[in-house]
């Protein structure tokens, strides 16, 4: 191809391309390009930060709503007087006004100290730890799973808009919106657990462990995914630099994983973002069904026993992470079109 007309392609390309002309490695653009990204980041951590602050005070007023862990522990106790239970909250601390309980929680929070299990005085940080690992595991591997099952199907849905696998993806993705999380978990169960013995139904024996409720989540997951993926393509592949990027004799997978996936990656990046803190809502039932050692198992113990430590703990811990992961999208998307960052 001539160097005029490969010039021409090009100038035409970054005029349509929008992240392709932003992206530009002029030096005079740099420095501006680093401001913009300090003064995002800083707007960006703020937010994070006063988020995390918010939900440790509406955490925890909401958790002296669950009941009076007096009474819980004062059962099979025989007859208690009402001295009794004043006599259990002062113990506890729960006789103080609720500010000073909060301070008092923020302050000990500051140096990552989340108090003592109401039930038999653990450390409520070492409680977490044990069980954080677990869910962070299920979580991100349910998410890894899912993109791997929607992206090259909404990918193939795009590219046979119309046809017979498009329909059939279509089809699929439908059915599995409308799967209640808790029953494919149970048929998942029955069908790889005891009628084909193929993994272990329940609890932790080793990394084998982890498919069944991964799959059973990123099913669900990837229902929703998948029609996302294909109408940002499909938006994509309409594009007037597709048809520069395809008149430059560029391969179709070229053209379709470099140029046309990247330039959709804003909405499936920030939905994936959103995605996490539903994800992180939906383990604690799948936690539940396969018996998984995490945070969802904590949190709905510590509600039965009404012990305020743990559940304010655990629910701080998993709202800090659902912030810091939807920081970490804020960025990601910030890097990938830095338009965002002057927002």
């Amino acid at each position: 191809m001539p160097a005029d007309r490969q010039s021409r392609l090009r100038g035409i390309s970054l005029a349509l391309c929008p992240l392709c002309s932003i992206n530009s490695t002029d030096p005079l653009r740099r420095k501006p390009g680093r401001r913009l990204m300090t003064g995002f980041l800083i707007k960006r951590v703020l937010q994070a930060v006063f988020v995390i602050v918010a939900v440790t005070l509406l955490v925890s007023y909401a958790v002296r709503l669950t009941g009076d862990p007096a009474l819980m522990l004062s059962q099979g106790s025989g007859s208690v007087t009402e001295q009794d239970l004043a006599n259990i909250r002062q113990a506890l601390g729960l006789n103080r006004p609720f500010h000073e309980q909060y301070l008092s929680y923020m302050q000990g929070l500051l140096h990552g100290d989340f108090g003592r299990s109401f039930m038999g005085g653990t450390s409520v940080a070492k409680l977490i730890g044990d069980a954080l690992p677990a869910t962070l595991m299920l979580a991100f591997t349910s998410l890894i799973f899912s993109i791997l099952i929607s992206l090259p199907l909404g990918i193939q849905a795009a590219i046979k808009r119309g046809k017979a696998t498009d329909q059939a993806i279509r089809i699929l993705s439908l059915v599995g919106l409308s799967f209640p999380n808790f029953w494919l978990a149970l048929m998942l169960v029955l069908l790889l657990s005891i009628t084909f013995p193929l993994l272990p139904p329940s609890g932790w024996s080793g990394p084998a462990s982890l498919i069944l409720p991964s799959l059973t989540m990123a099913i669900i997951l990837s229902a929703t995914n998948i029609r996302l993926v294909r109408t940002t393509m499909l938006e994509t592949l309409s594009a007037q630099y597709i048809m520069v990027a395809r008149s430059k004799g560029l391969k179709e997978r070229v053209v379709l994983y470099k140029h046309a996936l990247r330039n959709c990656a804003i909405p499936l990046i920030t939905y994936l973002g959103l995605q996490f803190g539903g994800l992180i809502g939906g383990i604690v039932v799948i936690e539940m069904v396969f018996n998984w050692p995490g945070l969802g198992t904590l949190a709905f113990d510590a509600i039965s026993g009404r012990d305020y430590p743990v559940l304010q703990g655990t629910v701080t811990v998993l709202a800090t992470v659902i912030v810091l992961v939807n920081l970490i999208v804020d960025i990601a998307y910030g890097i990938v079109d830095p338009r965002i960052r002057t927002r």
